[in-house]
């Protein structure tokens, strides 16, 4: 056996290893990591999960000004043989201190995945520091986002909320402020304190009464952290959240 022949199986041996294992390049080849600040995972939602699959909504942050840029999420699927694949995430919307959010839509069993970001022909990643991120695993890079243990849903004539948000300081307050005629009117429901997660992100949850939402026109809400003189509002990138929006841990 010639030496040539002998390196070919050594290659083909790598690559079906690497199919059955989905094991992909991503881990710890990376170009730059998330410490540039030029990208980094904003948040991630879980929006349906069965049976072991998952969907997910992902926010990716960018902090430049390159005039092409490019914003994909590398996943793991796991099914059907299609192991690693990617998608290129959508232009979502500027915050106020001009970095850009980006959304792709994601899903798959026993999901992971890493962001890629291509800026003025440079390629950076974040793909949590070599470990890519879980599937449904929540990023704690925003002050606060909306949560759940189970399917939002409208029961008996309440309305049930979950927010997770960052501990800033031991004093602060947590309400949802919503309205069921177009902000005609409005009313604040404080969030009372739930629990701690492992990173030491707090939970929040609160229910209160809508009545008979019927199709659910002119019901929206937005849930407000006040910490330090501050306030931070997980409103939908200011579109606030309505009846149909569903989000589930």
């Amino acid at each position: 056996m010639t030496r040539t022949s002998k390196a070919t199986k050594i290659v083909a041996l790598v690559m079906t290893l690497t199919m059955i294992f989905g094991v992909f390049s991503i881990k710890g080849a990376t170009v730059a990591s998330a410490a540039t600040d030029r990208v980094s995972l904003y948040s991630a939602t879980v929006t349906f999960a069965k049976y072991g699959y998952a969907d997910y909504e992902v926010y990716v942050k960018t902090n430049d000004n390159a005039s092409d840029q490019k914003v994909y999420v590398h996943y793991y699927y796991g099914a059907y043989n299609q192991g690693w694949v990617k998608t290129e995430a959508e232009y979502f919307t500027t915050l106020s201190d001009g970095s850009k959010i980006w959304k792709a839509s994601i899903g798959g069993f026993q999901c992971e995945y890493a962001i890629e970001y291509v800026a003025d022909g440079q390629t950076f990643w974040d793909n949590n520091n070599g470990q890519n991120y879980a599937g449904g695993q929540r990023i704690a890079s925003a002050p606060i986002e909306l949560k759940r243990l189970g399917y939002q849903r409208y029961i008996q004539g309440e309305y049930r909320v979950e927010a997770m948000l960052q501990n800033y300081a031991y004093e602060k307050n947590v309400f949802v402020r919503y309205t069921t005629d177009g902000w005609n009117t409005y009313s604040d429901v404080a969030l009372r304190y739930s629990d701690t997660n492992a990173d030491g992100t707090e939970n929040w949850i609160a229910s209160f009464p809508v009545g008979d939402l019927g199709d659910g026109t002119g019901f929206e809400y937005a849930v407000c952290y006040e910490v330090n003189g501050t306030q931070y509002w997980a409103n939908n990138f200011g579109a606030n959240y309505d009846a149909s929006y569903c989000a589930h841990q």
